[in-house]
């Protein structure tokens, strides 16, 4: 669980958001709103990638900006955040699938076998060997959601994970994010794809206005 109490932010001098309360649990929450809103600044905040102004960031209970080093990292381990443009490194799709891996020094045999899985779990097993660097925005999407899946996460935060996708993918994507709702990982959205959020969402949180207005249910947006 990701919790953000009292949580305010800036660039510079002005506030981007303010006063937010929300906490993000086991299931899918997604975030909404028009663009500029702060949807990708919160859930920046939510992965402790920004630090509040004012107010307190939770991952499991670990407040990682007044942690202990040690402590900090490993709260911030139990969070995976996907960038709206992911960043491919260098080398072929499964070295990019097996980095998050290797950084936690899972056991090699392991680190194979995981990424063997989630590459077939996305679709993208033959792609394995391609530069990761020459694919195209829709693939880098799902070889960054596969390096994220491989290290799996408790906490798993996506910023407009299907704008690339193509309908197979879309449906591809919404399978695999119930199955992992079903599982008990806490996931954060953050789209403009109003279809994704009816289709999986079990909260949406509203952002506009520099404040977040948090429905319990997409039913109850009307």
């Amino acid at each position: 669980m990701i919790e953000l109490k009292n949580v305010s932010f800036a660039y510079v001098s002005e506030d981007v958001l303010r006063n937010v309360n929300l906490a993000f649990g086991p299931g899918v929450t997604a975030i909404i709103g028009p663009n500029g809103s702060g949807k990708t600044t919160l859930l920046k905040l939510a992965a402790a990638i920004y630090r509040p102004r004012v107010g307190e960031i939770l991952i499991d209970g670990v407040n990682p900006w007044s942690a202990s080093e040690t402590v900090k990292l490993l709260a911030r381990r139990n969070v995976v955040y996907v960038h709206e443009k992911p960043i491919m490194l260098r080398g072929s799709v499964a070295d990019n699938v097996a980095y998050g891996l290797r950084v936690r020094n899972v056991p090699a045999e392991e680190v194979a076998a995981r990424t063997e899985e989630v590459l077939e779990l996305l679709g993208i097993k033959h792609l394995a060997h391609e530069k990761a660097q020459t694919l195209s925005a829709g693939q880098q999407q799902k070889v960054a959601l596969a390096r994220a899946l491989a290290v799996r996460p408790k906490n798993l935060l996506l910023d407009e994970p299907t704008a690339n996708l193509d309908k197979n993918g879309w449906e591809t994507f919404i399978e695999l994010i119930k199955e992992l709702a079903r599982e008990g990982v806490c996931i954060a959205i953050a789209t403009h794809d109003r279809l994704l959020a009816m289709r999986l969402a079990d909260r949406i949180a509203l952002v506009e206005n520099k404040i977040v207005t948090f429905v319990e249910s997409p039913e109850h947006t009307g």
